[in-house]
């Protein structure tokens, strides 16, 4: 059924990558549980040998991919530049943020197992070297280095205790380091933080360079607290599995680097850099050789306020235009100080030194090979489609024939008057060029305010019988709370009987399950019929 193939099709990648994470758990465990060459080492150890041995081996395939989701720049390749990268691909790749996390999780829980596990094993050569279990236990803790074989027993006199091995050993060390690390990074990840904190996010994020140069170096020093014998030595493999990712990774940040020296200009300071009474900032910028697509963002640097932080925005001009532009809300510290440096420049004055990198592939780019699209931004979230209209107004202005898409359901969701007001000049725009064309029927939006006070009430009730709207000034009146999907959607399947419909959120995660979940349940199960696919914009 159609339902069945689009949600199944969106899971491909985690069950391929689940899969595997339980094929090389299970491979590994029963190497080090059942192999002959570990029977002696085994009986010292117990089945603790095979529940460390067989965590590390997933810690290093989840090792091997935590860098990829986060290389930007090779995303964007292979979405954009390989015929093979069909629909399917490309939500895949949407999904690298998510993708991202889920591998960070199996890595903080591969880690934990890893952790007690050997934790145990050094308690066990411990009290084995003491003499605490059978006569064979005692008697292989005490074997030195001779001909072919290596000493089983790490603890090498009674002296020696388990928290000492831990402290002083190189397994011990960097295995402490890189699980703080870890834990910083996991912790700091947290959705409260990044987005109230989001310097301490960065900053702390950054100690994943800790992490994987301890990796390697506890790797090499692990293996002496499972010792066979000279000749089947546990030899650490960690770096084969990390330096492929590791070199891609320092591509993509020497790529940024040298976007990060490229001049950027702005275009027109003193009439472009706008800030509304809703505290957004527009900046319009120029740089050369800057290509772009609809609904794709950029990473901006300022050094003025830091010299390290990138943050992702989604571009609101159009592919036509000779620049790119993005609205900057007021929301943290970054921001504030952003729109604090511009609103103190003298009139005319060039803005502050900005570093782009980008662009880069979101979702949005496919909004054209869909008959239909329903658009749905909450609050700043409408930005990429900004970039959208914006395209279809210069398409149909150039009579452009490659248009596919013929009809568009806009909805924005917004909780203060004053957030429509810098987009209610492109829409504006649009119903006057619609109309003019005899295409009226093209875009169809709807606008929700979420939050009101009894005066605006009162105000919209007096001007009930104007024309245009109150708020936003179109013909199109403001809805007042949030919208009925399911009305929604029944009404976009009545009037698109056989059509592919995209659905692109740009907005919370609430919202998106909510979409989702519609978009599954308004699917026709005959293929023939109409279709939901669901994207939504992950940075």
């Amino acid at each position: 059924p159609a339902v069945w193939v689009m949600t199944s099709s969106s899971l491909d990648l985690q069950v391929v990558w689940m899969t595997i994470n339980i094929f090389l758990f299970l491979w590994f465990y029963f190497f080090y549980d059942l192999g002959d060459q570990f029977f002696y080492t085994r009986h010292i150890l117990g089945s603790a040998l095979a529940w460390a041995r067989a965590p590390a081996a997933v810690l290093n395939f989840n090792c091997l991919l935590i860098l990829l989701p986060v290389c930007r720049n090779l995303l964007s390749l292979i979405r954009g530049s390989f015929m093979c990268c069909g629909r399917t691909m490309r939500k895949q790749l949407d999904k690298n943020i998510s993708f991202h996390k889920l591998v960070a999780y199996m890595i903080g829980l591969m880690t934990a197992v890893h952790t007690i596990a050997h934790l145990l094993n050094v308690e066990w050569y411990y009290n084995s070297r003491l003499g605490e279990y059978d006569d064979l236990s005692t008697a292989l803790s005490s074997l030195d280095d001779s001909g072919n074989t290596t000493f089983l027993n790490p603890i090498r006199s009674t002296t020696t205790t388990p928290t000492l091995l831990v402290f002083t050993s190189v397994a011990g060390i960097t295995g402490v380091i890189i699980t703080l690390s870890l834990i910083l990074m996991i912790t700091s990840s947290m959705e409260v933080i990044r987005r109230s904190y989001f310097e301490v996010f960065w900053f702390t994020h950054h100690l994943f360079i800790v992490f994987f140069a301890g990796l390697v170096i506890h790797g090499a020093g692990d293996s002496s607290l499972t010792p066979t014998t000279k000749n089947n030595f546990c030899e650490s493999q960690t770096w084969m599995w990390v330096i492929g990712p590791m070199i891609l990774y320092v591509c993509e940040r020497l790529l940024r680097f040298i976007r990060y020296m490229q001049t950027v200009k702005y275009r027109k300071v003193c009439t472009v850099i706008v800030i509304r009474p809703s505290k957004v900032l527009e900046l319009q910028l120029v740089k050369n050789g800057f290509k772009m697509d609809v609904g794709q963002y950029v990473f901006l640097n300022c050094p003025a306020i830091s010299q390290l932080e990138w943050h992702p925005f989604t571009m609101t001009s159009a592919p036509e235009e000779d620049f790119f532009s993005v609205h900057i809300r007021s929301v943290g510290d970054w921001t504030q100080k952003l729109i604090s440096i511009v609103e103190q420049l003298p009139e005319g004055a060039e803005g502050p030194k900005m570093g782009v990198d980008g662009p880069f592939g979101t979702a949005s780019e496919d909004v054209f090979d869909y008959e239909v699209a329903m658009l749905v931004g909450a609050g700043i979230g409408v930005t990429p489609f900004a970039s959208i209209l914006k395209s279809i107004w210069y398409k149909f202005k150039d009579s452009n024939p490659k248009l596919r898409t013929r009809k568009i359901y806009f909805y924005w969701l917004c909780r203060e008057t004053h957030a429509f007001e810098w987009f209610a000049d492109l829409l504006q725009l649009l119903e006057r060029e619609m109309e003019e064309r005899g295409m009226g029927n093209f875009l169809t939006y709807k606008l929700y305010l979420t939050g009101w006070d009894q005066s605006h009430a009162n105000h919209v009730m007096v001007h009930a019988d104007a024309d245009t709207d109150v708020v936003t000034g179109l013909k199109q009146k403001t809805n007042y709370g949030r919208p009925n999907w399911d009305k929604e959607f029944e009404q976009v399947r009545k009037e698109n009987p056989t059509s592919v419909v995209g659905t692109f959120l740009c907005g919370p995660a609430v919202l998106a399950t909510v979409l989702s979940k519609k978009c599954v349940k308004y699917t026709d199960v005959d293929p023939r019929k109409t279709k939901f696919y669901f994207n939504k914009e992950n940075f």
